[in-house]
Formats: C-alpha cells, structure tokens, sequence
C-alpha cells in the first residue's frame, strides 16, 4: 500500500514539474510587461496627478498622460478614478487607438480618446493634460478669445482654439468617447498648446509632462486673471512679440514650479 502511495505521489509531482517546466518555457502574455517603462516617467505621472489636483485644476474628474518612452505608440494613463487618488500601480499602457493594452479588469477612462488622437496628429507632444476648470469654460462659449494677459501664460500666444462637437457630431453627450471626436480635437487644437471643448473644459499638451502640467496650470490662471481684468476695462494683451520672448524665459524654469508643487504633495506610492 506505501508503494502505491509512493508511486501516485511521484506521478503528481511528475506531472506538475512537467507543467511548471511548460508554463516557464511559454511566452510571457502580450501586456504582461505593459509598463516596462522608465521608473522616473511612471512616478512623474504620478506626481502630475496630484498636483494637478492639489492646485485646483482637476477634481474628482480629469485626466493626465504620457507618451510611452518604450513604444512611442504608446501611451500611459490611469485607470479610471479621481487623480488624488493616483498612485504608479494604477497607470496603465494604452495603444495607439486608446485600447489597453492589459487591462486586467480595470476601467479605463470613457476620454482616453483624446489622448489617443492627439499623440497620433502630434509625434511632438510628450504629455496630455483634460481638465473640466470652471475658471476656462466661459471662453469655450461666450465668443471671449482666451488671449495671453501676462508672462507666465505667454504659450497662448500659439492661440486658443475651440473644439464644437455639435459642428460636425451635432447632438453628443459631449463627451470625446472614441476616435472620430478624438481626431476631430486633435484637428481642431492644430499646433497650439492648448484647446478648449465648448462647454467640456480644455486639453493642455506640452513635450514633457512637467511642462504640460505647467501650461494646464497656467492656462487656467490666465483665464481667471484676463476675466478680472476685463471687469475693470480694456485689456492690453502681450503682444506677439513680448509673447514668443516671454514663453522662451518663462518655460526654461518650469522646474522651479515642478518643484515646489511635488514638495506640497509630499511623498507618493
């Protein structure tokens, strides 16, 4: 009987080394390694994040990419949840069409389509910031041309235009929900670094992520600080060139600020 008990114990193990043997001689999944990304690219994004909700850009809702540095294809997102709440075990990589690529039961963003189309129209930009701020819808319906109104916003000098999904979707639920809104945004935003979406909010993009978190910033300051202006009388705007030699002096220091928005936020999972 101990024989017997013996041999069936080595057949069970026999058969498991075998599988073992099987499984490790397999290719690895597609997305299994999904995020085999820089360390420091993931942890940035991370970080935007959370500045971006601690300055009062995002909320609850909103987003923020960053083109792939394995797959420039690629791009990595967060699953779907409020960005304060961020941390690097939730991004995830998308492809080229805004599908994951390994999902694993995760919800995506309903709008990862408008990072999908833009990193497709522009090989330049590194980095995608969708926020709904109160302070920048009002330019997005009144006919009120967001316009650079002091140095730190001098990039709208590359202008300020208006995505309308009613023009060529008419009737949506306003949301960039798959590729055809997205490659329309993507048209609409041309070679600016910002575009507003009529009564949606606006896309921030920049050729890293610390500068796009920098301009979705300071987009929304401009917007507010141009509305008070306008109250009190007519507004003198940068002029084109004050704006091109202002973008020049102020984006060489974006760190400064990156800086000091990470040391507010403290230390990140």
């Amino acid at each position: 009987m101990w024989r017997m008990k013996i041999g069936a114990t080595a057949a069970i193990c026999a058969v498991l080394c075998a599988a073992m043997a099987l499984s490790a001689g397999r290719p690895a999944p597609q997305g299994s390694a999904s995020l085999a990304n820089d360390p420091k690219l993931i942890e940035e994004l991370v970080y935007a994040n959370r500045i971006l909700y601690a300055q009062g850009v995002l909320d609850a809702f909103g987003h923020v990419s960053a083109r792939s540095d394995k797959d420039p294809s690629h791009f990595i997102l967060s699953r779907s949840m409020a960005p304060a709440l961020v941390t690097s075990s939730d991004m995830m990589e998308y492809d080229r069409n805004g599908e994951p690529v390994d999902a694993r039961g995760r919800n995506s963003y309903v709008e990862r389509y408008i990072h999908a189309a833009i990193y497709r129209a522009r090989p330049d930009v590194k980095s995608i910031v969708h926020s709904h701020s109160l302070d920048v819808i009002p330019y997005s319906v009144t006919g009120v041309a967001l316009r650079p109104v002091y140095h730190m916003s001098a990039f709208l000098h590359l202008g300020a235009p208006i995505f309308d999904s009613h023009d060529e979707f008419e009737d949506t639920d306003m949301l960039i929900r798959d590729n055809k809104l997205g490659d329309a945004l993507a048209k609409a935003l041309g070679n600016s670094g910002i575009a507003l979406i009529r009564g949606h909010g606006y896309v921030a993009v920049a050729s890293s992520t610390q500068l796009a978190v920098y301009r979705a910033y300071y987009t929304q300051t401009n917007a507010r600080v141009q509305a008070d202006s306008m109250r009190l009388g007519p507004v003198k705007f940068l002029t084109p060139g004050e704006a091109v030699k202002a973008q020049v002096a102020t984006e060489a220091t974006v760190g400064r600020a990156w800086d000091l928005w990470k040391s507010q936020v403290g230390k990140i999972e």
